[in-house]
């Protein structure tokens, strides 16, 4: 009976980290605890959060970080929201934004959603559908989603995350830097981004529609017809931008 489950034991040791959990059986050593490095403002924000990752044995590095809240090798690299900011972010357009970014430079980029779900229905302002939607269309665009409770499931899951990519996988924490460097089309697609309510999506579609930021601008009143994704609303709140006086 023995020698078949040390068989079985050695047969679950040569498959893949993400097969097996054996590596986390054994008693932590100083030498097989992870580093995390985390954004400063996020350590600022979220000492619980930290206090709980080094009670737990993680290295923690505090650095500015041009986007991203964890890092925990050189693919993965989270960026975490309370329910409440989750949904604060996407009335005001910035969460799409901060995620495709990570996504440039990290092929794992995750958002972190910490708290009770079930709260999207107490919000006045912002539809549930809403919500969900925005779940899901940062799914199909390669965003990964991990959902904690508390605080403390953000510990216990950011140390056993880093532990998979460290111990297991033998990844290192990399910062990889937000390049500089802007093509003249990202510029393009930026300046109509800007607009209000229409973001990358949109900014994109605009210009497959009218090939030029300016013949875009020019063709504004026919937007609502002419670009996929546009309607009234949000054209008419472009024109409203475009079209008022400026005041201090």
């Amino acid at each position: 009976m023995s020698k078949n489950l040390n068989h079985k034991a050695s047969k679950l040791t040569t498959m893949s980290g993400t097969e097996t959990l054996l590596p986390y059986l054994k008693e932590p050593t100083k030498e097989t605890q992870p580093t995390i490095i985390v954004d400063t403002r996020e350590a600022s924000a979220a000492p619980k959060i930290i206090k709980g990752l080094k009670e737990q044995g993680a290295k923690i590095h505090t650095q500015a970080l041009e986007k991203g809240d964890y890092i925990i090798s050189d693919l993965c690299a989270f960026e975490r929201k309370t329910v409440h900011d989750f949904v604060y972010t996407l009335t005001r357009r910035y969460l799409f934004e901060q995620l495709f970014k990570l996504k440039e430079v990290y092929a794992k980029p995750f958002i972190l959603i910490e708290g009770y779900m079930p709260i999207v229905y107490k919000f006045s302002k912002i539809q549930p559908a809403s919500v969900w939607g925005a779940m899901f269309a940062l799914a199909k665009q390669g965003i990964y989603m991990i959902h904690t409770n508390s605080y403390k499931e953000t510990v216990d899951f950011l140390i056993t995350a880093a532990k998979q990519e460290q111990i297991v996988e033998k990844r290192t924490p990399i910062v990889h830097a937000i390049k500089k460097t802007e093509t003249l089309a990202d510029a393009q697609i930026f300046f109509i981004a800007s607009l209000p309510n229409i973001g990358r999506e949109k900014a994109i579609s605009i210009l497959n529609s009218y090939q030029t930021p300016m013949n875009a601008l020019l063709n504004v009143d026919r937007w609502a017809k002419e670009a996929y994704g546009l309607g009234p609303i949000i054209t008419e709140k472009v024109k409203q931008v475009l079209h008022t006086p400026y005041k201090a």
